[in-house]
């Protein structure tokens, strides 16, 4: 499909911070921009903060002063709507709120040609539903570039109910010819980014509210275990508690309060509480000046055992810790004493240490137990999570201490929460995924692609499930959903599905 030919005008309507970045992302594609808002001069103000970002670039380098002012000819704040007709794509970004943008569009269709495209840069309404005021609503589109606009790669192209196909694919070219990663969905609450992140949140938030670890190690668990970038506690406090919150709940109210998205309490108290994150100069963390950043809970140093037992066959995440563990100058040996089929290690005194199956240690199923967290890769992780069963004893939490500490790792003990950390929240990004997937909500590649680039994960969560494999990550989810009664740890259709494929090929 062709783009939008660069001379083409692009209009943007909207001067806040987004508005200013799509309007700086066109014009470096080399379009005509013009820039309207509103609230009077704000259109002008944008305009000179454009040219000062446009101006630093070109300090650092990495833009000529020539192609600076040729950008900055070509932008143009209008004071009037009327100011955009002869437009080829119209962009929103004003305030999200349906009857707002249903009026604005209204008032465009009699400003712009038919065959202009428009599009609305909304994160959480429905573009069907904005559109739906319109003469036209085929030639509508939803563009959800991701802030800031000129830095970050990724736009979610969404296709409202009504959304004429080749004019999902033109915006789509037109964003890739803007040197963009585009990714094509339907439009489904939160479309791919904030429909499928949901649990990277919530299950963190959940393991808090349970008293399972406090949030400086459940940051790091994640970081060092899991391989995000940042934990969502400190991420949340970044983006601002109650923008994060706001997310949650549009998705769980447009989600008819399905128990998958769930949003926290005590997230809300922190909103109801005004400690919105770096912004407040508190969240969950202290940000004031002098503060100090809690540490993670961290054991202290242990002896390793001598020897442990192998019993039956780990799961394939699990292969390398055999040979880890022997070149720690361990000896493994063949368990003497299976109580169970399934895959663990012994302990000295007997205690079985193995991968979280979703379930808490305790009851367990007679004898001491200690879970272990998964990892995203158990030879580069730094940390690993334990969780004890009651009856553990401090000699079998110290041996599964050292043992991990003699394989290099940080290990941080927290309380006997069902599916520890990373195992729980990866599940259900797999799962959230998997069920986007099979409800065509985005193709499998798009969305992995969205899933790194919009929010930095390690691996796209379809890519995660392949290599943990999907009869495990149905296992997990299973024991969730035990120890969780009520159907947010149920499996998608489309996971038991696939991972009933998967077993049927092992």
């Amino acid at each position: 499909m062709t783009p939008i030919d660069p001379a083409g005008t692009v209009a943007v309507v909207g001067a806040g911070t987004m508005g200013q970045g799509i309007a700086q992302v066109a014009l470096a594609a080399g379009h005509a921009v013009r820039l309207y808002d509103a609230a009077p001069g704000r259109a002008e103000e944008a305009a000179r903060a454009i040219a000062a970002r446009l101006g630093r670039l070109v300090d650092k380098g990495r833009l000529d002063a020539a192609g600076r002012d040729a950008a900055l000819a070509r932008l143009q704040p209008a004071a009037r709507l009327a100011e955009l007709a002869g437009s080829a794509l119209v962009i929103e970004a004003i305030v999200e709120q349906l009857d707002a943008k249903q009026k604005l569009f209204t008032e465009l269709e009699s400003v712009v040609p038919d065959d202009c495209l428009l599009a609305t840069n909304t994160s959480s309404l429905s573009v069907t539903a904005v559109a739906g005021a319109l003469r036209l609503p085929g030639r509508f589109v939803g563009l959800h570039f991701f802030n800031p606009a000129p830095l970050l790669p990724l736009v979610e192209v969404v296709r409202g109910f009504a959304t004429d196909p080749a004019v999902a694919d033109r915006a789509r070219a037109t964003v890739a010819a803007w040197g963009k990663t585009p990714v094509a969905c339907a439009d489904t609450p939160g479309f791919i980014v904030n429909r499928l992140a949901r649990p990277f949140y919530a299950e963190a938030f959940r393991v808090h509210e349970e008293g399972g670890a406090d949030p400086a190690t459940i940051d790091a668990v994640l970081r060092e275990c899991g391989g995000f970038r940042m934990g969502p506690f400190e991420l949340t406090d970044l983006i601002g508690q109650d923008v994060n919150n706001a997310v949650t709940r549009s998705v769980y109210e447009a989600f008819f309060h399905d128990p998958r998205f769930t949003p926290s309490l005590a997230q809300q108290r922190l909103v109801e509480a005004g400690l919105l994150g770096r912004k407040t100069g508190r969240g969950w963390f202290p940000y004031e000046e002098g503060a100090e950043r809690p540490e993670p809970a961290t054991a202290a140093p242990c002896e390793p055992p001598a020897e442990i037992g192998w019993h039956a066959r780990p799961p394939r995440v699990c292969a390398p810790l055999r040979e880890m563990i022997e070149e720690a100058g361990i000896k493994v040996v063949r368990d003497r004493a299976p109580y169970e089929s399934e895959w663990y290690i012994t302990l000295p005194d007997g205690a079985a240490l193995t991968l979280t199956g979703g379930e808490a240690a305790t009851p367990g199923n007679g004898g001491p137990h200690i879970y272990f967290d998964l990892a995203l890769d158990y030879r580069t992780c730094t940390r690993i999570a334990l969780a004890p069963s009651e009856k553990a004893s401090a000699r079998d939490v110290q041996a599964a201490v050292g043992l991990f500490q003699a394989l290099g790792k940080s290990v941080s003990v927290i309380a006997d929460v069902p599916g520890l950390i990373v195992a729980r929240t990866v599940a259900m990004l797999v799962d959230f995924a998997e069920d986007a997937a099979g409800r065509g909500v985005a193709s499998r590649e798009d969305i992995d692609t969205a899933m790194r680039l919009g929010v930095n994960y390690p691996r796209g969560p379809l890519e995660w499930g392949r290599e943990i494999g999907l009869t495990h990550v149905h296992g997990l989810l299973r024991g969730l959903a035990r120890e969780y009664p009520g159907g947010r740890y149920d499996p998608s259709l489309s996971l038991r599905r696939r991972a009933a494929v998967e077993e049927s090929l092992l």
